[in-house]
């Protein structure tokens, strides 16, 4: 996700503290209590000794140096040295504790955000990034889970510091402890304010930073056009205002970030002015002593560096609390198909299939399907054609319920389909896909994907009748050969034969392939066919073809246009028809001979004596039968 995505995000969400978000922030842990309780217990016990240290090293000036007393100076080692050992067990047990707990939470999100994504329909992804969702599972978590830890870490020290130091301060001398408080406000103001005015800073930096680093990739990609059309000077002066603009916002930035460092110290200056006053006031009437101003000072240093870890992590908290927010945006995203309450399980889906007056359309309430009906036998198979965006693979995903339709009933076995569970529907349907997807592991797990439980034995059935087999075996480690991610190591057409074997291997009761050989070699397409006519026997079956020589054999071929049945027949009947099959395979038809046999000369030669296409179609079609035939 580029960098100005985020930052128009971030931009979206930021400052949103709102009290549900920060309850259901804080709901995360509450699985986790038992380590959060043991995280604040040692963080606590920590802070603590190191504000007893300081006690410690006033009473080694006080009690020991000036006193000149050895033994209470061995005494106070000695304490000191165990109360060590203590805070060493107790720091590491709580970055330990931090570390786990973050680690926890993260796996937590990461499981709650994945598990959602499966149930959420294809209508969300189709209108949402890829990008964007990778985010959520990556980067959001991270930050939420780093927040809950880290954060915690950095927002409890530094509480516990000002509390600690506070009341060591009010038992050395209460008077002064107050006076020392009155500076503690303004310190956090200046440091929050720094803060934002800083962030805000970086923010419209990175936004130009990202504009910046578009120009140069659109440059260097259209140098060519940008030379052709002169455009060199006006291409550099909107660069120079690009860069100008990220210059001024980094210098900002860099003046306030130098600025406030001083600024704080000034303030640190002040409080030192008074503690050294004060307190020299109070050491000549025997109110306080030369170790209570030491300590006082060291306190004062305490309690200034963790103010400004509170501003910063109050920065990084609001980009923590947005990325929260994108969180339960997405988990709150409700899948647009679910099952209904009373839904049943489909104990089989071989019945009658019918589409009753069905409507459908996307967001954008553009019909796809208008009044669509169609009834289907068990065993048919239903082959779909047409020009592209007619509602063919609509039909399909309609089908699988992957969609519902907008109006309108689907029935199987003459029961609404949106009564039956969707896994019970899904389970039963094997889909092979025009661009096949494969996972990153070998080939055998690949198969097994359509059946975990199938044996080697019956991966290896399943791959010789789709016709996968042979090439599988000539693979350097065969059915154990690594296929890459998304298979990029195998060939397309390999990978469609994979994705066959994988539908064999699930033994689907109904069968759909979505322009499955429209990106094959002939070999390939016809070792497809195969396949699919060793799996469609005994199965209804719907195949959205462009190659029309693949579904000849259909029982039933629908042109869809315009979200409707134009006609529909056998191809027999449809080429008898004269119509939009006859035109559109005609037209493929020849093209065919043109490209396989180069007699385009012929063809035309033909017309002009009264012989057309279809003629030569004809003679091709009963020569191709008559050599199925004698084989």
């Amino acid at each position: 996700m580029s960098d100005d995505l985020i930052e128009l995000e971030e931009e979206e969400f930021t400052s949103q503290l709102t009290t549900p978000v920060l309850k259901r922030i804080g709901g995360l842990l509450l699985p986790h209590w038992k380590w959060v309780v043991g995280f604040f217990i040692t963080i606590a016990i920590v802070s603590g000794l190191d504000a007893y240290f300081t006690y410690v090293n006033k009473q080694f000036i006080d009690q020991g140096i000036l006193l000149g007393d050895k033994a209470r100076l061995m005494e106070l080692a000695t304490v000191y040295g165990g109360f060590i050992l203590v805070q060493a067990a107790a720091v590491f047990t709580f970055i330990y504790l931090a570390g786990v707990l973050g680690e926890r939470i993260q796996y937590d999100l990461r499981k709650m955000l994945f598990n959602h994504l499966q149930d959420l329909s294809l209508s969300y992804y189709a209108q949402n990034a890829v990008g964007r969702l990778i985010a959520r599972v990556t980067s959001d978590t991270g930050r939420v889970s780093d927040l809950l830890t880290w954060g915690i870490v950095d927002t409890t020290w530094a509480v516990m510091n000002i509390i600690s130091s506070t009341i060591f301060m009010a038992i050395i001398n209460w008077r002064l402890a107050l006076i020392v408080l009155t500076i503690i406000p303004i310190m956090a103001y200046v440091a929050i304010e720094f803060r934002k005015k800083i962030l805000a800073e970086f923010r419209v930096s990175r936004r130009a930073n990202s504009k910046i680093t578009g120009a140069f990739n659109e440059s260097f990609q259209g140098v060519r056009v940008t030379k052709a059309l002169g455009r060199e000077d006006a291409n550099t002066q909107d660069f120079q205002g690009l860069t100008t603009k990220m210059y001024n916002a980094s210098y900002r930035a860099a003046w306030l970030s130098a600025l406030f460092l001083p600024t704080v110290q000034i303030i640190a200056a002040l409080a030192l002015g008074v503690i050294v006053g004060y307190g020299g006031n109070q050491i000549s009437v025997g109110l306080m002593t030369i170790g209570g101003i030491q300590a006082f000072v060291s306190y004062l240093t305490f309690m200034m560096w963790p103010i400004q870890d509170l501003a910063r992590v109050y920065a990084e908290m609001q980009h923590s609390i947005a990325s929260a927010e994108r969180i339960f945006k997405l988990v709150d995203t409700p899948p647009e198909v679910h099952n209904r309450g009373d839904a049943i399980e489909a104990k089989t889906l071989l019945g009658e299939i019918e589409f009753d007056h069905v409507d459908f359309f996307y967001e954008d309430r553009k019909s796809v399907l208008t009044d669509f009906t169609l009834k289907v036998n068990p065993g048919e198979m239903i082959a779909l054609v047409g020009p592209t965006g007619g509602g063919k693979s609509t039909i399909v995903n309609l089908l699988c319920r992957f969609y519902e339709p907008s109006k309108g009933v689907i029935r199987i076995n003459g029961v609404d389909y949106m009564d039956y569970k969707l896994e019970s529907i899904h389970n039963k349907i094997g889909i092979v896909l025009q661009t096949p997807h494969l996972f990153s592991g070998t080939v055998r797990d690949n198969i097994r994907y359509g059946r975990l439980e199938a044996s080697d034995a019956e991966v290896e059935e399943a791959a010789k009748i789709a016709g996968a087999h042979d090439f599988i075996v000539t693979l350097e480690k065969g059915y154990e050969q690594n296929v890459g991610e998304s298979g990029n190591l195998l060939s397309v057409g390999q990978k469609q034969l994979i994705s066959l074997a994988r539908a064999v291997l699930a033994k689907p009761e109904l069968f759909i392939m979505d322009e499955a050989t429209s990106s094959v070699d002939t070999l390939t397409e016809s070792l497809i066919q195969r396949g699919m006519e060793a799996l469609m026997k005994g199965r209804t079956s719907f195949v959205i073809a462009h190659r029309l020589s693949t579904i000849r054999r259909a029982n039933r071929i629908l042109v869809i246009e315009d979200g409707n049945i134009a006609e529909g027949g056998t191809h027999a009947e449809l080429l008898k028809l004269r119509g939009h099959y006859y035109r559109l395979y005609t037209q493929q038809f020849r093209h065919q001979l043109e490209v396989a046999y180069g007699v385009a000369e012929e063809i035309e030669g033909n017309e002009r004596e009264g012989v057309t296409a279809d003629s030569i179609m004809v003679r091709r079609e009963k020569s191709n039968e008559e050599a199925v035939a004698a084989d």
